[in-house]
Order: C-alpha cells, then sequence, then structure tokens
C-alpha cells in the first residue's frame, strides 16, 4: 500500500532586502530634509491601514529574489498622487527623485520590472479596495448605502488618426503574414512599410494586435447590422483602432472622436469615499446602472439604498433594476439637468390619460387609442423592453379640431408607446416632483463632479497609460486605491486627535 505524502507547508516567499535601512546615514539625511507633512510621509503612514498578503500571494518563491512590493506599491502610489500614470516614468522618477529613494529605501527596479508590477497590480487591487471600503463601515466613517454614480469617457492609449476599416486590416495582415513567412524561409524580408514593425519580434506583437482588431470588428459589423436602416453605417465606415482594439469609438469630453473608455464611478455622498468604479469598453453610460450596483456591494458589502444618477441612467429598464433590489433612484427623467423644458407644437405624451380598465388612452379631445400592437425594441447595451403601440382611429383624427396640434400624420391617426416599465417610470416622475427628492438630488452637483475633476485635472488621468480594457481598469483601481487610503487615514488621524483632547472643566460640568 503506497502511503500518499503530507501536503508541503507553503514556503514564504522571500524578497529581496532594500538597500537602506532607517539606521542608514544617507536615509537619515534625506529623513531629515524631509518636510512633516510631506506626502511621502503621509502615504508611508497611511499603507498601515493595508493587509498586503493578497499581494505578496501573487509571488512565487522561484528565481530571483523580487524587490519588496510594499515599496514599489507604496512609490506607485506616490506617483499617482503626483500625476505620474506611466511605469516608464516611474522609472525615471527613482534615479531622481529624493523623496522616491526615503520612500522605496534607495530600491531602483528596471523599467520592465514597473511594468510587470503595473500588470500583476491587476490581481489584487480590488481586493485591497474592498479592505479599505470595510474599514471605513465598521469605523463609523460611512454608511455606504447612499451613493452618487457618473460617467466620464477617458482616451484610450491609441492613436485616433490611425482607424482602419475591413478591406484595410485585410491589406495589412496580408503584408504581415508574408514577411513572416519570408522569414521563415531564411530569406531577409525587403524594406518595411511605415506602418509594420521593424523587428520580427515586433511584427509578432503586431500581428496578435490586428487578429485582435479583425475579432473586434466582426463584432461591430454585425451590431451594425441589426441596427434599424435608417441608422445603418456602410460597412466600410466601420473601423477599429490597432493600436488598442477593444476601445470603442466615440465623442470625448472635448467633442473628439477617437479610441476610448467610459469610466464609472459611484461616490459616497456623506464623505470623499469612492463606493465603487470599474471602466467599461463603450461609448456612453448606457446600461452600467446594473452592473454598478453590483459592483458596490462587492467592495463595501452593503446595498445602497439611494442612487443618484442624471437622466441617462433613468430608464424604465433602470428604474426596473433598482425597484428588484430596493434602491431609491434619484434623476430627472428624460432631461438634463442643465436644459430647460422644451415647448412642443405637438401634444406629449403627458396630455393622454391611461385607463388601466379599458386598456386604452384618452387624447385631449375625449378620443380612445385601442391598443394595435407589441413590439420589442432593442435598446443601447444589449437589453430590450416590449412596449405596446396605441393608435386612435384614422377618420376621428382626420376629423378632429385639435389634429394639427396632435399629429402630422395625413392618413393615420396619432399613436403612442407604452413601456412594460410605465407604471415604474410615472411613479418616479411624480416622485421626483416632491420637496424631499429635490433636495437629495441637490446633493448630486457637490459630490460626484469633483470626482472626475480631481483625477483629470489633477493626476492627470485624460489618457491611459497602458494598451486594453485590463491595464484601463487597474490604473483607474489604483487611483481609486490612493484616493480612499488618504481618505481613510486622515479621518482616523483626526479621530485619534479628538479624542487625545481632553475635557475641559466647563465641558465636564455640563
Amino acid at each position: 500500500m503506497i502511503r500518499e505524502s503530507p501536503p508541503r507547508a507553503k514556503i514564504p516567499v522571500r524578497f529581496a532586502k532594500a538597500p537602506w535601512t532607517e539606521k542608514t546615514d544617507l536615509w537619515r539625511r534625506l529623513d531629515a530634509q524631509l518636510p512633516c507633512d510631506h506626502l511621502a510621509r503621509q502615504i508611508r503612514d497611511a499603507m498601515v491601514h493595508l493587509n498586503l498578503q493578497p499581494l505578496y500571494q501573487t509571488y512565487s518563491n522561484r528565481g530571483k529574489a523580487p524587490h519588496p512590493p510594499d515599496l514599489m506599491l507604496a512609490i506607485v502610489l506616490f506617483e499617482l498622487r503626483r500625476g505620474q500614470c506611466h511605469p516608464s516614468q516611474w522609472y525615471r522618477d527613482t534615479h531622481e527623485c529624493y523623496p522616491l529613494w526615503w520612500l522605496g529605501f534607495g530600491i531602483r527596479p528596471s523599467r520592465s520590472c514597473w511594468y510587470a508590477f503595473r500588470e500583476r497590480a491587476g490581481a489584487y487591487v480590488d481586493t485591497l479596495n474592498a479592505q479599505l471600503l470595510h474599514q471605513a463601515v465598521a469605523t463609523g466613517l460611512t454608511t455606504a448605502e447612499r451613493g452618487a454614480l457618473d460617467g466620464s469617457a477617458v482616451a484610450a492609449n491609441a492613436s485616433r488618426r490611425r482607424l482602419l476599416n475591413q478591406e484595410r486590416l485585410e491589406q495589412r495582415l496580408a503584408q504581415l503574414e508574408a514577411v513572416a513567412d519570408d522569414e521563415a524561409q531564411g530569406e531577409v524580408p525587403e524594406a518595411v512599410p511605415g506602418w509594420m514593425a521593424k523587428t520580427a519580434r515586433g511584427r509578432v506583437h503586431q500581428h496578435e494586435r490586428y487578429g485582435q482588431a479583425q475579432e473586434q470588428l466582426a463584432k461591430r459589423q454585425a451590431a451594425n447590422a441589426q441596427r434599424p436602416a435608417s441608422q445603418r453605417q456602410a460597412p466600410d465606415k466601420i473601423v477599429v483602432s490597432p493600436g488598442d482594439p477593444e476601445a470603442p469609438l466615440g465623442l470625448d469630453k472635448d467633442h473628439v472622436f477617437r479610441p476610448l473608455y467610459t469610466v464609472q464611478t459611484v461616490r459616497d455622498v456623506t464623505t470623499p469615499l469612492i463606493l465603487g468604479y470599474d471602466v467599461f469598453a463603450q461609448a456612453s453610460d448606457a446600461a452600467t446602472l446594473p452592473p454598478m450596483l453590483r459592483r458596490s456591494y462587492q467592495l463595501t458589502g452593503q446595498n445602497l439604498k439611494d442612487l443618484l444618477v442624471d437622466s441617462a441612467y433613468v430608464t424604465g429598464m433602470d428604474l426596473a433594476e433598482c425597484a428588484a433590489q430596493d434602491v431609491t433612484l434619484y434623476g430627472p427623467w428624460q432631461a438634463n439637468d442643465w436644459s430647460e423644458p422644451k415647448t412642443r407644437s405637438l401634444f406629449s405624451k403627458d396630455r393622454f390619460t391611461w385607463h388601466d380598465d379599458l386598456d386604452a388612452y384618452e387624447c385631449p379631445a375625449g378620443h380612445l387609442l385601442k391598443r394595435v400592437s407589441c413590439h420589442t425594441r432593442r435598446c443601447s447595451g444589449g437589453r430590450e423592453v416590449v412596449e405596446w403601440q396605441y393608435r386612435g382611429e384614422a377618420q376621428t383624427c382626420q376629423a378632429c379640431p385639435l389634429r394639427k396640434q396632435c399629429t402630422t400624420s395625413q392618413k393615420g391617426g396619432r399613436s403612442v408607446q407604452r413601456s412594460e416599465h410605465e407604471e415604474l417610470i410615472q411613479a418616479h416622475r411624480v416622485w421626483m416632483e416632491t420637496a424631499e427628492a429635490k433636495a437629495v438630488y441637490r446633493l448630486r452637483g457637490q459630490t460626484i463632479e469633483i470626482v472626475f475633476a480631481d483625477v483629470k485635472e489633477h493626476r492627470g488621468l485624460r489618457r491611459f497609460s497602458g494598451h486594453g480594457l485590463a491595464r484601463a481598469r487597474t490604473e483607474f483601481a489604483l487611483e481609486v486605491l490612493l484616493h480612499n487610503l488618504l481618505v481613510l487615514h486622515r479621518f482616523l488621524g483626526q479621530r485619534r486627535n479628538t479624542e487625545a483632547i481632553p475635557y475641559t472643566a466647563e465641558e465636564l460640568a455640563a
């Protein structure tokens, strides 16, 4: 009988020792020069709130001993706070910036090491963010029950001037494959085009990206074919960016058509904490509310009770999702915050009265519009909604004295659409007219807008530094980690200072 050997205990991962310690003369001289309120000191003190075991577990115990990941993370957070998002800049600054020497105890990882560390960060940064938010809830900093949701477009790391359609993409793939065949036969390729990589290794990576671009282009062609004929583009007008095939094309905040990603955040209304975040490979906010509700729960462990949004998120499907999760949605129905109601020459749907017992609408002239059809409408984000059409009798509408104010149809009658979520929509519109809803909704403007103003203006995140959706998510998650870490650290520091202040005699007598 063969006995199975007991499982071996996992050997702790060994890390390379930092060149300096707190007793090193050079580190002590730098420490004396660093102001007491310097950002490097703040980050080092705040790191005590992080349990870095998930980070340590991503390393194996093979090969050369890696640099201490806690020191590397501290340097990355310091750099992000200063608006330096590129690993190549982190490499240069560790050779030139003395606060980084102090913070990292003299470590100077190579350029490739910084890029590898950013890739590794994607596996654990969500866990670290969840740690901070759970601490914030446990310490009473927030209840994580009321948040404000909004999104913003951030440019992808790809050129907006090098977009390829199906024909040009196939031509380039054929040229890459021809050069690869020549090299496989031992022949030296002739002068390669300017767009083609100059080395064999570079051409292999380029061929992989072009293959990904071909897959994305096929998906966009299929989505374009499903659109109504009035909204469908010519097949040769469907393009993709070879630099970042995952990035959709759309207009950014400066109305520039380019490859971009949509960043979504849920910010706590009562504190500066970010309760949820994600990056989507789409050019609009459509259909992002349900996944953001799930993301907030994953990170905080708490279900949101109130959610403040703009009109882009207030649809029948989103109202149904919020009702299913017992979330109160605050937001205008099909009206931007800055816009005024537009006057219409035709009667709007609001002028028609719904009769549930008759399954019909009553028009301003007192005539009934009866149900004539039912269809499923495809919405942006891949969602579908069932709608019913109600139409008045043609003869009745043509003879009605209010016809010119009601319909432009010369032969048929006035028609009205009713959604499967119509009752939720009407209840929401009535709710948003109450004083209570308006008072709560006013909190949105002073909370969510600050997030993107800070990230774009102060942190320099107007363009992602990495290619692909996964790197974009990692980059933004690190920004959120830095933000929430400093917020929690300052709050706990203020609480300790408040508790350490002794009461005066007057306060004790009271």
